[in-house]
């Protein structure tokens, strides 16, 4: 079986828009990617389940910070205005056997938005959003608005890493009946799966 290292300006033409778009403006070059970091920067699956599946390892949900707070500066991708109140969350997503980090989150999540049950398991349960998803039927559409290259920087620490190495990482928007109810950055090392089965 031969596999193609490159994609050629017409393959990379039938990615969605908003991948390309967002691929194309962060200067990431999807040749350059392990297969599994092309799908986590461009899939809109369930991350918690691709990783379970990838690494067959259950993975657990560490929460770093929650909580309510007011936008202080109008955020255009939830259509949020000053003074509306946000969740404001931070996350793991870590390996229940290895105990290794796999995957930082951070999310802004318009709780007047969302289902009262699904939001009240969302404050108090131990389940990634992704998981509560699937167990509220909640549908959704997932819209990736930016993917970007960054130091490490304070995040080092998560991934045993150096503050100088680099994070790949996606931000998406889910919407459901048509308002955007939460925007995710998920972040990871460059140096993670880096190896294709």
């Amino acid at each position: 079986m031969v596999q193609s290292t490159e994609i050629t300006a017409n393959h990379a033409g039938e990615l969605r828009p908003d991948l390309q778009e967002s691929l194309t403006h962060s200067h990431i070059n999807p040749a350059k990617l392990s297969i599994f970091q092309r799908i986590i920067l461009t899939t809109d699956g369930t991350l918690t389940e691709i990783l379970e599946a990838y690494l067959f390892e259950k993975i657990n949900l560490v929460k770093l910070s929650e909580g309510t707070v007011l936008v202080t500066n109008p955020v255009k991708t939830l259509e949020l205005e000053v003074g509306q109140e946000v969740i404001e969350r931070k996350v793991l997503l870590q390996g229940k056997i290895s105990r290794k980090n796999w995957i930082y989150a951070e999310s802004l999540i318009v709780p007047d938005r969302l289902d009262e049950k699904y939001r009240e398991r969302l404050l108090k349960s131990q389940e990634s959003i992704g998981r509560l998803w699937l167990q509220h039927k909640v549908e959704t559409f997932k819209e990736i608005v930016d993917s970007s290259r960054e130091l490490a920087g304070d995040l080092a620490d998560y991934f045993k890493i150096k503050p100088e190495d680099k994070l790949l990482s996606r931000t998406y928007r889910a919407f459901t009946d048509g308002k955007p109810i939460m925007m995710i950055t998920e972040k990871f090392p460059e140096q993670y799966f880096l190896q294709d089965f």
